[in-house]
């Protein structure tokens, strides 16, 4: 008897399990995902990628196909934005700062000297009040997943080396299409120029402009060694990417689809930021040897940098609102104060 009725209950275990895959089955719908990104392939953007591709087919049994599109060929950040937008395009991955035109509080993470470390950053941006920012882009049209690390921006250009700020007058350099970077850089003494990413290897090859600011994974990633000399240490922004996904696309799918991606993201955020710092490490050393000219740039010229940049503050504090402005500086003084 006690055999029969074991064999009775592992019968319906058995049916409620199958019943059960079968109607998690019948929540993931054959989907095609088309995820660009700006950088090239063999980035830490684009291991991240195929890292959350992996991750949503395992979890919809192949159901779910994300496809990886990199080296701008969907469009700059800002052309992918308003791909998603109208539903052309499904998700993307970009800069925080080509979304100020959309959404002002984006305008945040671009406060020059804002984070002094990654983990204050982590801190901040995965809380509350990165949250709060992050969810003002679906009254514009996209859903915010998750937020990934670019790294702190260093300068690089081509004319001379920058050690003092006087350094940067007549420097004509590439700024990301954003009016924070704009200003920040005009009022440090340089000529900002706006120019999409996927245009910008060739602006300092032909030397149209003089040079840019990025992370050292980007400079070393995207060949800026060739076409630039001179490296300077000054981690002036911390710089974050943003996973983004059509908010039209998004509402068709159902609650299990929408948990796969917001699951995968989390993931690909966490090996994406290791990958990131793992690289960083190195990559300073790799341009080194690929001949670039490095210097860090003296505290009291940060110091001076810093001084030179209060009205920009000033300004940030306006455009994303002084409650958004305030409340995220209380955010990173208490992660500060937390180490």
């Amino acid at each position: 008897m006690r055999i029969k009725f074991t064999l009775c209950a592992l019968a319906v275990a058995a049916v409620a399990s199958t019943t059960a895959g079968l109607a998690q089955a019948q929540d993931f719908k054959p989907r095609i995902v088309r995820f660009g990104f700006g950088l090239v392939d063999d980035s830490n953007q684009g291991r991240a990628v195929r890292m959350f591709a992996k991750e949503v087919e395992k979890a919809t049994g192949g159901k779910m196909k994300v496809r990886a599109i990199g080296n701008a060929s969907l469009g700059s950040d800002t052309q992918m934005q308003q791909a998603l937008i109208g539903g052309a395009q499904e998700m993307m991955v970009g800069s925080t700062a080509t979304l100020v035109g959309l959404v002002p509080e984006m305008g945040i993470w671009d406060t020059p000297f804002l984070f002094s470390s990654a983990k204050e950053a982590d801190t901040v941006l995965d809380g509350a009040e990165g949250d709060k920012v992050k969810a003002k882009l679906e009254a514009k049209g996209m859903v915010g997943l998750v937020y990934w690390e670019n790294g702190f921006r260093n300068l690089t250009n081509s004319k001379r080396p920058v050690t003092k700020v006087e350094d940067l007058n007549d420097v004509k350099l590439r700024v990301m299409q954003n009016n924070v970077f704009l200003d920040s850089f005009k009022a440090l003494g340089a000529n900002a120029v706006p120019l999409p990413f996927s245009e910008l290897f060739t602006a300092l090859e032909t030397r149209a402009v003089d040079g840019q600011e990025n992370p050292y994974n980007t400079v070393l990633s995207s060949k800026f060694y060739e076409v630039q000399k001179y490296l300077t240490v000054t981690n002036h922004v911390y710089s974050p990417w943003i996973v983004t996904v059509s908010k039209k696309w998004w509402d068709q799918l159902t609650p299990a689809e929408k948990k796969v991606l917001q699951d995968a993201a989390v993931k690909s955020r966490d090996f994406e930021r290791q990958d990131t710092r793992e690289e960083a490490a190195k990559a300073l050393a790799d341009l080194k040897a690929k001949g670039m000219q490095v210097n860090e740039l003296a505290p009291a010229e940060v110091t001076r940098m810093r001084d030179k940049l209060t009205s920009v503050n000033a300004n940030i504090a306006k455009s994303v609102g002084q409650s958004t402005w305030d409340d995220v500086n209380a955010a990173v003084q208490k992660a500060r104060a937390a180490k």
